[in-house]
């Protein structure tokens, strides 16, 4: 949904943005870490990734909850349809990844009869049954999302950039606290 007479996101869903961005890439860090080791800093890293995945999570929820709440500006008139469709749809698959890469790593806990670990007292219920072969789907597939992820993020803020400092049309500015040249909000 887009909102004409607005120039910027809603002021919490830009600080969930900021805060997620920040976690996301902490987590893409933390996995890479994770799959790169088998020493003790393994551990660590799982300790951290489990509970940082099921923040995403939840904050993914609340943000699509507040972004399909309040709306969005319009994109800029004279940006050509095929790149609306881009941005419209890439934003529905980072939606989705970010809902479905943690859902995907808890199911696998699941299937592993494992646990997700918010704290040394506090372990989320199981979500799928005890499946060996369901784990090893998963995993492949935690993983295949997780590269597919890094390069959407990568073309996302490709994207960013190209408003903020090349088009410099109001884009960049509508997800950050600036001023857009020549408008008021």
């Amino acid at each position: 949904m887009s909102r004409p007479d607005r120039t910027h996101f809603a002021p919490l869903l830009r600080v969930i943005h900021w805060t997620m961005a920040l976690l996301v890439l902490a987590m893409l860090f933390i996995g890479v870490g994770m799959v790169s080791t088998t020493g003790p800093a393994y551990v660590s890293l799982l300790a951290l990734h489990r509970p940082l995945g099921i923040a995403i999570l939840l904050l993914a929820l609340v943000r699509l909850a507040i972004r399909l709440g309040t709306g969005a500006p319009p994109l800029p008139d004279d940006l050509p349809k095929p790149q609306k469709l881009a941005a419209k749809g890439s934003h529905g698959l980072l939606y989705a990844a970010m809902i479905g890469m943690p859902l995907i790593g808890w199911a696998m806990l699941s299937a592993a009869d494992d646990r997700v670990s918010l704290s040394p007292s506090l372990a989320l219920p199981a979500i799928m049954p005890h499946d060996l072969m369901l784990y090893w789907w998963l995993r492949q597939a935690h993983t295949v999302i997780g590269v597919a992820f890094f390069l959407l993020i990568l073309l996302h803020l490709a994207a960013a950039l190209m408003h903020g400092l090349i088009r410099r049309d109001g884009v960049w500015q509508s997800m950050t606290f600036g001023k857009i040249p020549g408008k008021r909000d």
